[in-house]
């Protein structure tokens, strides 16, 4: 289907370079969702849909940058997140990018308490505060992408409430951040929402019924 042309409203009615002029000019203005080449998604063994690299990466290579609708402290505060699968991170500056909304694949990335990625918060060219993904070691083709959620308990919830099966062997038995790191996660880094979370595993039981697997499966992931 052809995109709809919507002229401005103090347009002439016969504009010297015909709709084309407008089509244009919509293009230019228009921000699309950023390619990820390096990146596929695809079934992961720790937990739903998973990233993987789809060449050899060195360390420091750019996944791409974690994209969405963007939500102020106060919008996302009216916001109900109760049995919804959200990709919610929130940045230093109190905005929150929900992948799932002109997201791209960088929010398929999981967790792992010893991850091959990281998330890095710097302004782009326009000053908007953005987060890229890029990896912090080298990684095969085909190997899955991992960061730190480092999640915040908000409400003061206990660890054993965002258990973490990653299977690293120093595997901190939760996804939240380590007490060393403070109430902010690391310095430089975003968190991502604890909703994230609770509702990815509710995706997961989904994804299981749909295959006809029995839900008692989901102990061996998050």
């Amino acid at each position: 289907m052809a995109p709809t042309l919507h002229r401005p409203a103090d347009a002439d009615s016969n504009p010297p370079h015909g709709p084309i002029t407008y089509l244009l000019h919509a293009m230019k203005h228009h921000k699309r969702t950023s390619s990820t080449p390096f990146v596929r998604v695809g079934p992961s063994g720790v937990h739903g849909l998973g990233a993987f690299a789809t060449r050899d990466l060195p360390a420091e290579s750019f996944l791409g940058l974690y994209e969405g609708r963007r939500y102020t402290k106060a919008e996302i505060a009216t916001k109900l997140w109760d049995d919804q699968l959200t990709y919610l991170f929130t940045l230093s500056n109190d905005i929150t990018i929900d992948g799932a909304k002109g997201g791209n694949a960088t929010r398929h990335l999981n967790h792992s308490c010893e991850p091959n990625c990281e998330a890095v918060e710097e302004y782009d060219e326009g000053g908007e505060l953005v987060l890229k993904f890029q990896t912090l070691v080298a990684v095969d083709a085909g190997d899955e992408l991992f960061i730190d959620y480092s999640l915040t308990a908000d409400d003061g919830s206990p660890p054993s409430k965002y258990p973490c099966h990653c299977g690293a062997p120093n595997c901190r038995g939760t996804m939240l951040a380590p007490a060393e790191d403070g109430a902010d996660g690391q310095s430089g880094r975003a968190g991502q929402s604890q909703q994230s979370q609770q509702s990815q595993q509710s995706e997961q039981l989904e994804q299981m019924e749909q295959a006809g697997q029995p839900a008692q499966a989901l102990s061996a992931g998050k």
